[in-house]
């Protein structure tokens, strides 16, 4: 019950800043791509506080699937299984060149700064990361867990 909550908290959070998200890039379905005319539905030339409640609302009843003003679990997952399949289909549309409705690994998308993060967490230029560069690093970044880390480095 408590990760339920948790979630719920997350889940609110999350709504208090879709407002600023969607001025900055796009909101929900239809991501980065959505205009500024979408966001003002009244037509008006500005984009009011009602106008990014109104979106935000939609988008609470559209994932509360039974309609009781609350996201159970369940729902949540749903939506974000659903918002994830959208995203899927997204890239594959986007990166597929060769057309033939799959990923190879040469068509994946290769993260913009991955060659450039690498270098500079290797200060000697080694060619290598040590453990004392990768904390350092971790150390300039906050502490964050980063993609790939296991259990061992949330314990410390």
């Amino acid at each position: 019950m408590k990760h339920v909550k948790f979630i719920a908290l997350i889940v609110a959070a999350a709504g208090m800043t879709a407002g600023s998200a969607a001025l900055a890039k796009g909101f929900g379905h239809h991501g980065p791509k959505m205009s500024f005319e979408e966001i003002d539905t009244d037509g008006s030339g500005e984009v009011t506080k009602a106008e990014i409640q109104a979106m935000k609302d939609a988008h609470f009843a559209k994932a509360d699937a039974n309609g009781d003003g609350k996201l159970s679990l369940e729902e949540m997952q749903a939506r974000a299984q659903e918002r994830a399949g959208e995203r899927a289909a997204q890239m594959l549309e986007r990166f597929d060149k060769d057309g033939d409705g799959a990923l190879s690994k040469d068509e994946m998308p290769q993260p913009r700064r991955a060659g450039r993060m690498f270098d500079r967490m290797d200060a000697d230029g080694s060619g290598g990361i040590s453990k004392e560069e990768f904390e350092e690093a971790r150390a300039r970044h906050g502490g964050k867990r980063w993609h790939g880390q296991g259990d061992e480095a949330e314990q410390n």
